[in-house]
């Protein structure tokens, strides 16, 4: 039976009677980076295998699930309640990022509840909602994954001074443009991990 990188990861913490925190410290990340490595959510990067291996004693071999890490496969999701504009948005998003797992979503509501089973890298969230809006479900997914990156999307340009009094990491005008995506993803609060602009991501919905 093939042992997964989370499984490994806790087994060689234990047996080094290391707590997560312990381990995080050494690692120099924060504790929910240990959890979510431990629990299947996240992997870590490439580049720190070998430091994570050297806190552990072990080879990076040991830690490496059939001969390679994990893929890190960040999370995008687009929410806009005009299914055009989300069609169109998910095609975008599939050529621009290809490397990333993209979903699409016309209900605030049907976002909040995959974040919450899946933490988001990447949401990019129209404006405009119906009876809600995007700043109040930027409020709301930030709340479930702190380090969520939020872009706002409007064909307003004047709602931009609103936007940026909330934690988001910027906004874009419609129609959404492969150029404008690949120029704001280098701007992101927090940087997307594993290589998004190479294929080799999920699909959309």
């Amino acid at each position: 039976m093939t042992v997964s990188f989370a499984e490994r990861l806790r087994q060689f913490r234990t047996e080094k009677g290391l707590s997560q925190q312990q381990l995080a410290m050494k690692m120099l990340v924060d504790r929910s980076s240990i959890a979510r490595w431990e629990n299947g959510t996240r992997s870590p990067d490439i580049l720190l295998m070998p430091r994570l291996a050297e806190c552990l004693g072990v080879d990076v071999s040991d830690l490496l699930n059939d001969g390679g890490a994990e893929p890190v496969i960040p999370r995008v999701i687009l929410v806009d309640d005009e299914k055009p504009n989300l069609s169109g948005g998910l095609r975008i998003l599939s050529e621009t990022l290809p490397g990333a797992e993209i979903t699409g979503f016309l209900r605030p509501s049907e976002a909040l509840l995959f974040a919450k089973c899946n933490p988001v890298s990447l949401a990019i969230l129209d404006i405009e909602l119906g009876r809600s809006n995007g700043f109040e479900l930027c409020e709301k997914l930030i709340a479930i994954h702190p380090e969520t990156n939020v872009v706002f999307l409007t064909a307003w340009p004047e709602h931009a001074l609103e936007a940026w009094k909330t934690n988001a990491s910027g906004f874009l005008v419609k129609p959404l443009m492969p150029d404008d995506v690949l120029k704001i993803v280098p701007k992101l609060k927090y940087p997307l991990q594993g290589n998004i602009f190479q294929s080799g991501g999920g699909g959309n919905e």
